[in-house]
């Protein structure tokens, strides 16, 4: 029988830790260091409204958002254009791709990711996704590949590549990458102006505090 040296159980266990390290920095390592363009400052409520649009329209052809219901794009869409894009769906139901997850994984080998929180998920957040939607290029033989993600499965959606309205596809990548900020998130903005209205209250609180502060100490008679 083999006898191990002393503290080889410890060094094997040390060893395994690494390797644990080591696995999500060589899964990442096919994303390029590209510097992130930067989501322009207009990406508002109306930018929003066409990123729904597009990614209802486009990305959901392989791409599911199952943490949204329909409901939930009140907040952004009229309901007329919700019942539009919804179809036969119920307004309680999840946004899920209209290809099954079946048919995706065999045509991209696997399933496309859920897109509910990618803005949230990589780092960057939605500059992250701009950056991706507008880093497609030509290469030398032909194909299409992109320059933050070389190697990536997902085919040019934008037509970023070979558009002649390269303006146009950065606008359109925007309006995605503003949607997808808000589908991360979509109680955000209720929470902020829900948070303006707390702050207004404790300052007035703290205003009536200080001046009853003022008047009950204003009547005990001062010393000398």
């Amino acid at each position: 029988m083999t006898e191990r040296r002393p503290g080889a159980a410890f060094e094997m266990r040390l060893l395994g830790c690494l390797l644990m390290m080591l696995v999500p920095a060589l899964a990442g390592a096919r994303e390029a260091a590209v510097p992130l363009r930067h989501l322009p400052a207009e990406a508002g409520p109306a930018m929003r409204q066409a990123g729904a649009e597009t990614v209802l329209g486009l990305c959901m052809s392989c791409h599911d958002l199952k943490y949204l219901r329909y409901r939930d794009l009140r907040a952004i869409l009229p309901s007329a254009r919700i019942d539009a894009l919804r179809g036969e769906h119920a307004m309680d139901d999840r946004l899920l791709s209209m290809m099954p997850a079946d048919a995706r994984k065999s045509m991209f080998g696997l399933v496309p990711p859920d897109l509910s929180l990618i803005a949230r998920a990589r780092e960057g957040g939605a500059d992250y996704v701009y950056t991706l939607l507008t880093s497609y290029r030509a290469t030398a033989d032909g194909s299409v590949d992109n320059l933050l993600f070389p190697g990536i499965r997902m085919p040019d959606p934008l037509g970023s590549a070979t558009s002649d309205d390269p303006e146009g596809v950065r606008k359109t990548a925007a309006s995605v990458a503003a949607f997808l900020e808000w589908a991360a998130d979509p109680r955000a903005d209720d929470r902020r102006r829900l948070g303006a209205y707390v702050l207004g209250y404790l300052a007035l609180l703290t205003l009536l505090l200080y001046l009853n502060k003022r008047r009950v100490w204003a009547r005990l008679p001062r010393e000398g």
